[in-house]
């Protein structure tokens, strides 16, 4: 897996492992299939592993997993990269389950609460530091879904406030930068316009973009900010490229659940069931062609997947170095599944 040229100097393998099943993310594995999982990172990767985290996963859990296995692997900081989303710091547990996304995460022993301001974001930075332990650095950071954060003002005057919570934040971590203490500052939002809104203020060194640029969306106002940011030496990261899992079967979109008798959803079952006959023609994977086209933008230069079986990362490396049949793709694009003036495939 080659890494992609990029304008911003930063250095990034072709995919980037999430690591929100180690927090427990909707069920807990085992300890043996957590070190598992991190022991497959470096035998798929053909050189330095690059892995995004955050204090929100597991209210702390992720990164105290992160640590441990890194450790019990015997791996040596300068193999591996950790990307840590900031503004979430873990406190006691004093309910039956966290509070901070109930029903999302199994077996936690801790809460977490949000802190987006200049020192709630540092003091989130701290914790994540000792939660990692001396030895692993943060070395590239963000605030964590900063649209969530604006979407949740109560009114013009609060998202006003909100904002300015969120640039000081940032001031903070470009301070981290100018110190040494860390290497990049990012963003990463599910809202692509909220990325562009706070670019007029900040000047990123990556961007994330979650469930917005994929095989079943991707407008040309996305590619267009997609080729701004490359041009100004912003790197780009493609997440959530399965819509949440819905493009390869799940029963979410987007993280909502759909309903096959739902007059709304059911445009959405009928691209996917025409995604799928073409798929099932072509002999492809629906997972595999999601993968090729998170990445068939050149500005991309990274996608974020979060596999909980290992055998799925050796298949991920496989898919991204086999280029698929161009009549698949023409046939998605003359059945509208991908659209038709799309220019990369």
């Amino acid at each position: 897996m080659l890494n992609k040229q990029n304008k911003s100097g930063l250095n990034f393998p072709t995919i980037i492992y999430g690591t929100s099943y180690l927090g427990n993310l909707y069920r807990e594995l085992s300890e043996t299939e957590k070190l598992n999982l991190m022991q497959e990172w470096f035998k798929v990767s053909d050189g330095k592993v690059m892995i995004d985290s955050a204090g929100k996963y597991g209210a702390g859990l992720a990164l105290e997993v992160i640590r441990q296995g890194l450790e019990k692997l015997k791996i040596e900081p300068e193999q591996i990269t950790i990307s840590n989303k900031l503004g979430w710091y873990r406190v006691p547990l004093e309910t039956a389950e966290p509070t901070f996304e109930p029903g999302a995460w199994a077996n936690l022993k801790y809460d977490a609460v949000q802190k987006i301001s200049y020192d709630g974001i540092l003091a989130c930075w701290q914790q994540g530091a000792e939660l990692l332990g001396p030895h692993y650095k943060q070395e590239f950071v963000s605030v964590h879904d900063p649209d969530e954060y604006l979407m949740a003002a109560a009114d013009s005057a609060d998202r006003e406030q909100r904002l300015k919570d969120i640039l000081e934040a940032y001031r903070a971590l470009f301070e981290l930068k100018e110190k040494g203490l860390v290497k990049a500052v990012g963003v990463g939002a599910k809202d692509w316009l909220i990325i562009r809104e706070l670019y007029e203020h900040v000047k990123f060194d990556w961007v994330m973009l979650a469930n917005k640029f994929t095989i079943y969306h991707h407008p040309k106002e996305i590619i267009g900010f997609m080729q701004q940011l490359h041009a100004n030496g912003v790197a780009i990261i493609n997440s959530a490229i399965f819509n949440a899992g819905f493009l390869t079967g799940g029963d979410y979109f987007d993280y909502r659940i759909l309903h096959p008798n739902d007059p709304a959803d059911q445009p959405l079952f009928a691209w996917r069931k025409q995604f799928f006959a073409v798929c099932e023609k072509y002999a492809v994977q629906p997972g595999d062609a999601c993968l090729k086209f998170a990445l068939s933008v050149p500005e991309i230069n990274a996608v974020a997947l979060n596999p909980s079986k290992p055998k799925r990362m050796a298949n991920n490396k496989l898919v991204i170095n086999t280029p698929l049949p161009e009549a698949f793709w023409q046939e998605l694009k003359e059945t509208g599944i991908i659209d038709p003036d799309y220019a990369y495939l």
